[in-house]
């Protein structure tokens, strides 16, 4: 009997790295000229996994967002992993926005992955367990050819891959 071979398809994110690019986007914003004096608040609650972000305007709240994105690659979390909200008008014209931080695979996502997993030619079988998919073969080789596979596929969120072995 042969033994078999597995990984874990998810999309997780620590939020210490979160919480660490929001204190750098903060940081930038105080220095930048064009967001000096516009009073920008950018917050994350732990418990919802939600950033709020406020500023004076919606062009402001952009700029906010661009900053926050490029503090995240540069801590290695992919941007796919939150997913902004509409930009609203809040009290005496400021604007604020909610992103929300994606942790786990939804029920959907988990699905497609698992579907284009099995219209691979590969002999895997791909397992929807909670918030991760895990794919077992019996030749290390077809699993390389998944990993390959999902990294080439252009999904509109995170994905991670774990517990090789």
């Amino acid at each position: 009997m042969a033994a078999e071979h597995s990984f874990d398809i998810v999309s997780q994110i620590q939020m210490n790295e979160v919480d660490n690019a929001i204190q750098q986007t903060l940081k930038e914003v105080q220095q930048r000229y064009d967001l000096k004096d516009s009073d920008t608040k950018v917050e994350l609650n732990n418990k919802d996994q939600v950033i709020a972000i406020e500023s004076a305007d919606e062009y402001k709240v952009n700029a906010v967002i661009e900053i926050l994105n490029q503090k995240l690659i540069k801590r290695q979390i992919d941007p796919r992993s939150l997913k902004a909200g509409e930009i609203e008008s809040a009290l005496s014209g400021r604007a604020k926005c909610q992103i929300k931080v994606q942790v786990g695979l939804t029920a959907e996502q988990a699905k497609q992955i698992s579907k284009d997993v099995r219209n691979m030619v590969v002999k895997v079988q791909p397992q929807i367990q909670g918030d991760q998919v895990r794919i077992v073969a019996k030749k290390i080789d077809d699993l390389q050819a998944v990993i390959q596979f999902i990294k080439e596929q252009n999904y509109d969120f995170a994905v991670q891959f774990l517990n090789y072995r």
